[in-house]
């Protein structure tokens, strides 16, 4: 994998700039599958390749981006990576990806960490996946006071950028001195259990460890729950601001399965 300014999305995935969408997941999915650090402990070079091959994926997977590279393409040719990447930032890139929850399958299908942690090996404690105001998508972004997965439910106007809405907020609270109560952001974390209890339903312990609170909790599972469906803790997720109500904690539902059969699910995404 080449990994010079040189570099092509289209040959970092295997495929052509032919390549319909799906066969560009189906190749990402068996490359990621194929590079996954969980999977290559010994091998610190798979840490680069995996990192060469989501921001690949993130990119051709999204239509509009991927007419944007390959109009770059076009018309740098092998210049083109090094032009993209000088008007889209990381967050540009990963945003509105799904690469969040194929790493989370992996994770139910083979009990590989999940993806908040994978990207915080990668980019540093600080990479973190967070609902975007305004958006109903997820995505990645720095963000140094953090070090745990968090979703943002707060709600930006239409029209309003994040940023404005930054900009806003850091005036109030720095010249004019107004603390803006903010509810607290929510937190994710996965919740493992086996066909049984999926099926019949049940109480699981989980173990809460995040902000200095640590105990052990009894969640009720319901009868006939989906695999990544997501049960709420209410105001178990991060302190608010400024007399801001806590956020809630989601656990995503992982039902353990057969080797064989998540090893079939991840290979043939079937």
């Amino acid at each position: 994998m080449n990994n010079t300014n040189n570099k092509d999305y289209y040959e970092i995935l295997g495929k052509t700039n032919k390549a319909t969408q799906q066969e560009i997941k189906e190749a990402y999915r068996k490359l990621a599958f194929k590079y996954h650090p969980d999977r290559n402990k010994d091998d610190p070079a798979a840490s680069d390749k995996m990192k060469a091959i989501n921001e690949a994926y993130a990119t051709l997977s999204n239509p509009n981006k991927r007419r944007d590279y390959d109009m770059l393409r076009d018309r740098y040719g092998s210049m083109a990576y090094e032009r993209y990447r000088q008007t889209h930032t990381q967050e540009d890139i990963f945003r509105g990806s799904d690469i969040e929850q194929i790493l989370q399958e992996f994770a139910r299908q083979f009990g590989f960490r999940n993806a908040n942690e994978i990207f915080r090996d990668f980019y540093g404690p600080g990479f973190q996946g967070s609902g975007q105001p305004g958006y109903s998508f997820r995505t990645y972004v720095y963000n140094a006071s953090r070090n745990r997965q968090t979703g943002n439910q707060q709600t930006i106007p239409p029209g309003q950028s994040g940023f404005a809405s930054r900009m806003i907020q850091f005036i109030l609270e720095k010249f004019l001195r107004i603390q803006i109560p903010q509810r607290g952001k929510d937190i994710f974390d996965t919740l493992k259990i086996t066909p049984e209890t999926a099926k019949q339903g049940g109480e699981v312990k989980y173990h809460y460890d995040y902000s200095g609170k640590v105990k052990d909790l009894i969640v009720k599972i319901p009868v006939d729950i989906k695999d990544g469906k997501r049960i709420r803790l209410k105001e178990m997720g991060a302190p608010g601001k400024a007399g801001g109500p806590p956020g809630d904690m989601y656990l995503i539902i992982q039902i353990k399965k057969p080797f064989w059969q998540r090893l079939k699910t991840t290979l043939f995404n079937k």
